[in-house]
């Protein structure tokens, strides 16, 4: 199996169970943080989750990364306020539910195409990042539209969200990029 970029950043770190349930706390912290960082738009706010994600999947990898998402995922479903407004089950299967499972499938698949070596160089890791946000705008498009409508949940769920995703997109291409130079094998 191929290695993460975690696992390359820091070679001694234990694989012990309680190190990885560390490093998925850590992860799942860093998406909570993300979701409060925000600009206010409704019926989904704008926020740094998704530049969050596609980190976590490129450094943690696929297994990692999911178990981060989802520990996340479990923490606002047990009412802890990770989620960027509100928490609990209501607040997952609110218009923002879609997003949230958006970001488990993201993750999952930016670790994956990161730990089998697709993301050599800038370019192949900006074209993993757009899948990884295709994924979750689909899921948090289709899921508002159950909501909205589809022309509604793409004018105010997907629609205003394009150039911020774009800037986030490109920050994280470059942040992780950076890291693969500095921590190659």
């Amino acid at each position: 199996m191929a290695k993460a970029l975690i696992d390359r950043m820091a070679p001694s770190l234990p694989h012990s169970l309680i190190a990885r349930a560390g490093i998925v706390l850590a992860g799942s912290l860093l998406l909570a943080l993300s979701a409060k960082v925000q600009v206010p738009f409704w019926p989904v706010p704008m926020t740094l989750q998704t530049l969050a994600v596609m980190s976590i999947g490129a450094l943690f990898g696929a297994r990692l990364a999911g178990a981060t998402v989802l520990a996340y995922l479990i923490e606002g479903a047990f009412g802890l306020p990770v989620f960027a407004s509100g928490a609990g089950l209501a607040y997952m299967t609110g218009p923002t539910g879609g997003y949230l499972l958006g970001f488990l499938a993201a993750a999952v698949f930016a670790g994956w195409a990161f730990e089998r070596g697709f993301a050599r160089g800038l370019i192949p890791t900006l074209a993993i990042f757009l899948v990884a946000e295709a994924l979750i705008f689909s899921a948090g498009v289709l899921w508002l539209a159950g909501f909205t409508g589809m022309e509604k949940a793409l004018a105010a769920g997907l629609v205003p969200f394009l150039p911020g995703e774009a800037l986030k997109l490109g920050l994280a291409a470059l942040l992780v990029s950076e890291i693969r130079r500095r921590f190659r094998d």
